[in-house]
């Protein structure tokens, strides 16, 4: 297996500290607000990359971060704290608007099918682990106290830019946010490892400590929480591009200058999500979440296989009429699935040689969209139905498109619309299925009833699942 490490800028084979064992650390989400499907791309594709490690033979131990703390608005520690925005902005405290957001993530990551990573911890959690650090780091010289604050020195590395993506002339003081230059920073580069209350007298949550009463940095958690379940060797950490600067890059600083030696040997990170004007956020535009997605009468699990068409490494250009052809593309899909026998026992030689060329191909840097290719080579084949089910069952372990669910049903029953059928018949039913999905996005819940009722009195019966909606005859 092998894939492109951010840090070498080249596609490198995998090879774990430990034989058969992979440590890996997904940055996690602030929760302040809902996620974006532009955050959620990120997610789904590191998703992928830990089912595809099982799916290889790897014991994967997966570890996330949950920011309910220390975040500013701006990544370079300027603004206000993105947990107090939220808490003002609803007016709640911040752990209830941490307990909600956090509720409502893996509660979209469910509908996404992205797996819970086996260890998931709030920073609030783990302040002592970070005062520590930031003790050793101030023992070693690393780290300075200036106006009450404590900063990580970076003029003590030799290579601060470790990625190599920005240099000290390119970096913009605020530039993601209105604020003035930090006067307490020895270097314009450096970083907060500990606020106190000299600077926040508003910050909702606040900690004793050595250098006086305040909260962690941002940068800080995800090296302490990494360690306290990863241990000083972490095989792969993952993010979003817009994570690489400043936030990884300070992560591996402080890591290194800590333990004293290498921390983390390959980085992987996902590209962004675009709308057609642009990267896609939370400030601008329509705030696209997956409980719009399902309001205007989307399945989740279709935005999911729209990522996974695309390479992680390139940026993905949103639009409801992409998503409305991976619509057609994945119920198309389902119901070639659906057809298949599942009678018979399944040719278990040839599905050890179907999962080979998937662990191949898929595993030449997570290409997801010659993945999905197999699934069609697999439909396309001379397998028999039962072998057919059992690669695609085999497949859909990575990626999770819920793909055979429902085939035995169709076998039994004909649920799904048998491809037997007349095509005519077919291809007026599934313009019909087409206008009600079209009436029902626009709300027009009346006209999608008297579409249903119009197939009802031909003989046709719509049925709705979590899938779309499949058709059999009365």
């Amino acid at each position: 297996m092998k894939f492109y490490n951010s840090l070498t800028k080249r596609v490198e084979e995998f090879k774990p500290n430990i034989e058969g064992k992979v440590s890996m650390y997904t940055c996690g989400p602030t929760v302040y607000h809902f996620a974006h499907i532009g955050n959620l791309r990120t997610y789904i594709m590191e998703d992928v990359l830990e089912k595809l490690l099982r799916f290889s033979g790897y014991d994967v131990k997966r570890v996330m971060n949950i920011t309910d703390v220390g975040h500013l608005s701006s990544d370079a520690d300027t603004g206000e704290d993105k947990m107090l925005k939220g808490a003002k902005r609803e007016h709640k405290t911040v752990m209830e608007i941490a307990k909600f957001y956090t509720d409502a993530f893996f509660a979209d990551c469910a509908k996404l099918n992205i797996k819970t990573p086996d260890v998931v911890e709030p920073a609030t959690n783990c302040i002592s682990e970070f005062i520590h650090m930031i003790e050793v780091l101030l023992e070693k010289g690393y780290a300075y106290k200036a106006g009450e604050n404590v900063y990580f020195d970076t003029s003590k590395l030799d290579d601060y830019f470790v990625f190599g993506n920005q240099n000290e002339e390119e970096l913009i003081v605020g530039a993601r946010d209105d604020v003035t230059e930090d006067e307490n920073k020895r270097n314009k580069n450096d970083f907060v490892l500990w606020f106190t209350k000299s600077k926040f007298e508003d910050q909702a949550l606040k900690w004793d400590s050595p250098w006086g009463v305040g909260y962690p940095g941002w940068h800080i958690e995800c090296s302490c929480i990494g360690m306290k379940h990863l241990g000083e060797y972490m095989d792969i950490h993952c993010g979003g591009v817009d994570n690489i600067f400043p936030h990884h890059t300070n992560e591996i600083a402080q890591s290194e200058s800590y333990v004293g030696h290498k921390w983390c040997n390959y980085w992987f990170h996902v590209h962004h999500l675009n709308d057609e004007t642009g990267k896609m956020s939370k400030s601008k535009g329509e705030f696209l979440t997956v409980s719009l997605l399902e309001e205007k009468g989307y399945d989740p699990i279709v935005y999911r296989m729209f990522t996974l068409q695309s390479h992680y490494r390139k940026p993905l250009v949103f639009t409801y009429e992409a998503l409305d052809q991976a619509t057609v593309t994945y119920k198309k899909l389902k119901n070639r699935i659906a057809g298949l026998s599942p009678e018979g026992a399944p040719d278990e030689e040839a599905v050890r040689t179907w999962h080979e060329r998937f662990a191949e191909v898929v595993g030449n840097d997570v290409n997801t969209a010659m993945g999905l290719t197999l699934v069609y080579d697999v439909l396309k084949s001379d397998l028999d139905g039962a072998t057919k089910l059992a690669v695609l069952a085999d497949y859909d372990t990575v990626l999770s498109l819920r793909l055979c669910d429902g085939a035995s049903d169709a076998a039994s029953g004909n649920e799904a619309g048998e491809e037997n059928e007349d095509p005519e018949l077919r291809a007026h039913v599934e313009e019909k299925i087409a206008e009600r999905a079209a009436a029902k996005k626009a709300k027009d819940f009346a006209l999608a009833d008297s579409i249903r009722e119009e197939l009802l009195a031909e003989g046709i019966k719509l049925t709705d699942t979590r899938e779309g909606t499949v058709w059999s005859r009365v």
